[in-house]
């Protein structure tokens, strides 16, 4: 089982909250109490990560972790649940919507990659994650971490944001990250594109204006599949729940709230 914390009344809607590599549920706490007076928030510790100790049995992982956070949630007696991923959670999400589509009200992604369209893109992707793999297995970890942080798709983050994140994940286990950062490589990963024209549920995604990577895609997602509901998150990158709570809040409720499609 994945570690979780549950906040607010077992009464209310759950709302299952997945994190982004190198995190933890831990990083939603900006927004739980707000989210807690509407929902029962649900926070997963995934695989390798924050008080979760097991290692991926699988690779490709995908569906793995998808049964984990599912037996996860069964086991707290939740059938049902909106399910909001941010990053490598929210293509965990996605995973998870594709098997389990029974169990969603609503899926609700943050910057999340729904999946390579081409060979030579995921040939080039595998190329750089294996790089990235190299530098985990070898590197202490804060040098790791550091180089982690200087990614373009980071540049919104200031150097005092960029060393109090190095400072909250360098304690953690090299070996277990690196399982899960290969078994969920985007190479790895089959195109979920269609994903959400394929459920009964409404899909949302948010996206920071000044991620242009990630700006780009989702508009290019809503223009294959018109389902796709988007929401700009103005003056943040591509951690929109840190980066700008308020904001975030401000466009996630009432979509949790609005269960049309």
């Amino acid at each position: 089982m994945l570690h979780t914390q549950c906040y607010g009344s077992k009464q209310q809607p759950a709302l299952v909250l997945l994190h982004g590599f190198l995190g933890s549920g831990a990083d939603w706490r900006l927004l739980l109490d707000s989210l807690s007076q509407a929902f029962y928030c649900i926070t997963v510790d995934l695989p390798g990560h924050g008080q979760t100790h097991y290692q991926l049995q699988q690779s490709p992982a995908f569906a793995e972790c998808a049964e984990l956070v599912q037996q996860s949630v069964l086991a707290l007696g939740i059938e049902q649940y909106h399910l909001l991923g941010y990053s490598l959670g929210g293509r965990i999400a996605l995973h998870l919507a594709a098997n389990y589509p029974q169990q969603l009200l609503s899926l609700q992604l943050e910057s999340c990659h729904p999946g390579l369209q081409t060979t030579a893109e995921r040939e080039q992707r595998a190329s750089n994650d294996q790089q990235w793999q190299q530098r985990l297995a070898r590197l202490p970890m804060r040098d790791f971490l550091t180089l982690w942080y200087q990614q373009a798709v980071f540049a919104d983050l200031s150097e005092q944001q960029r060393q109090a994140l190095i400072a909250q994940r360098e304690q953690q286990d090299p070996a277990s990250l690196l399982a899960m950062y290969a078994g969920t490589s985007l190479a790895l990963q089959q195109p979920l594109w269609q994903l959400p024209s394929q459920l009964t549920c409404a899909v949302h995604y948010y996206y920071g204006t000044q991620d242009a990577k990630f700006t780009a895609l989702a508009q290019r997602w809503q223009q294959q599949v018109p389902e796709l509901q988007l929401h700009a998150i103005d003056a943040v990158g591509h951690n929109c729940h840190k980066g700008q709570a308020a904001a975030m809040l401000a466009a996630l409720l009432p979509a949790l709230h609005d269960l049309r499609r």
